[in-house]
């Protein structure tokens, strides 16, 4: 069997993450397929890396791009793989094989409104309705998922196939003192911090959360600092009015993007993690923080209860003073802290890539041999 996997999106947030897993585990335990990536030039040297049975070819489209409509398609012509992978929702309509996508949530059609553009709301909505109908099967994250593609498309229940991401084994396991001890100096963390992990874009409802971080040091937490760690903080201004508007400069801190290494220390030395999301489809730093053995606030929307399957207090997400009660309740109540990290460290457990990626492979067979 002759595998196609787009690998343009290696390096992102959210879907690159989904990407290198994928790629790291079908290595682990796939040594008789053979897998072609498609990647961008700077990727062209991955292959070597994961084993004798993964080739790259150039794929030099953008995505989302009118381009990758003709070159992709164009391109598995002379690949000519048996199955072929989109791990986000583009598949162009001329792909000359059987196909699996894997549509990881509705966020383009569930709040429209942050997209740049008219014309970028009408690519996803159509981009995504091609691949629901043309796809051979469709792998999404989690069961909310699963109802919001069927809630905006006609497809099929059978068709679509629920495999759960996992986390990245380094979060189970406890960091060295002397790497906590570099951290710690590092970023001057000699005072109690709330954290948030993820990207910035309004979705993530991060001017509600320094809103919560802002009430919550009107009750008295006013050594309490907040980091927020992703994206650059000039990608939304309206974080850094919400700070000045609060008079929060010397507390709250934007770190940009962080290795794992970091954040896997950062995770433990929390004394609460925060994700007030308005929507995920699935929302791997909760998860991340409940393998840390890290306390969780976390949205009562979307994937977000499905995932913490009861180890994480759940709030409204759109009330800000329900943010900041949560918050509140995890860092006055011992006792509450201590049963959120027993149970957040249970609740990881259950996710394995191993499984998910297993389960990924075997769904390649069953649409290879279903021509």
């Amino acid at each position: 069997m002759r595998v196609a996997i787009d690998a343009r999106k290696l390096h992102d947030f959210g879907i690159g993450t989904y990407t290198r897993n994928l790629l790291r585990y079908l290595a682990r335990i796939d040594r008789g397929t053979e897998y072609v990536l498609l990647c961008q030039e700077a990727d062209l040297g991955v292959a070597p890396q994961l084993g004798p049975n993964f080739h790259t070819v150039l794929e030099p489209s953008a995505n989302y791009s009118l381009t990758e409509q003709i070159h992709v398609p164009w391109l598995l012509g002379r690949v000519r793989p048996d199955v072929f992978h989109a791990p986000h929702y583009v598949l162009p309509p001329a792909v000359p094989c059987r196909s699996v996508v894997t549509i990881h949530d509705c966020i383009h059609l569930m709040f429209p409104q942050y997209l740049p553009s008219r014309a970028a709301h009408a690519y996803a909505k159509a981009a995504m309705w091609a691949a629901a109908k043309r796809s051979s099967r469709i792998l999404t994250v989690s069961e909310a998922s699963k109802r919001d593609i069927l809630r905006f498309f006609k497809v099929p229940p059978e068709k679509i196939v629920v495999v759960y991401n996992a986390i990245d084994e380094r979060f189970r396991t406890a960091p060295a003192e002397e790497e906590v001890a570099r951290v710690r100096e590092r970023y001057q963390l000699d005072h109690g911090f709330v954290l948030y992990v993820g990207n910035i874009k309004p979705h993530k409802n991060l001017v509600r959360l320094i809103e919560a971080f802002a009430e919550l040091r009107r009750r008295g937490f006013d050594e309490l600092k907040l980091l927020i760690i992703g994206d650059e903080i000039s990608k939304l201004p309206a974080l850094r009015r919400a700070v000045h508007k609060h008079k929060l400069y010397k507390h709250v801190r934007f770190l940009g993007y962080l290795p794992d290494e970091t954040l896997a220390v950062l995770y433990r030395l929390a004394a609460v993690f925060v994700f007030p999301s308005l929507y995920e489809g699935f929302g791997l730093p909760p998860l991340e923080a409940m393998a840390s053995g890290t306390p969780v606030v976390t949205s009562n929307v979307s994937s977000l209860p499905e995932v913490a399957g009861g180890a994480a207090l759940l709030v409204d997400p759109y009330d800000v003073g329900a943010i900041a009660d949560g918050v509140c309740r995890v860092l006055s109540d011992a006792a509450l802290a201590s049963e959120l990290r027993a149970r957040g460290i249970e609740r990881a457990r259950e996710f394995s890539w191993t499984r998910s990626i297993s389960r990924t492979r075997e769904l390649y067979q069953e649409v290879c041999a279903s021509r």
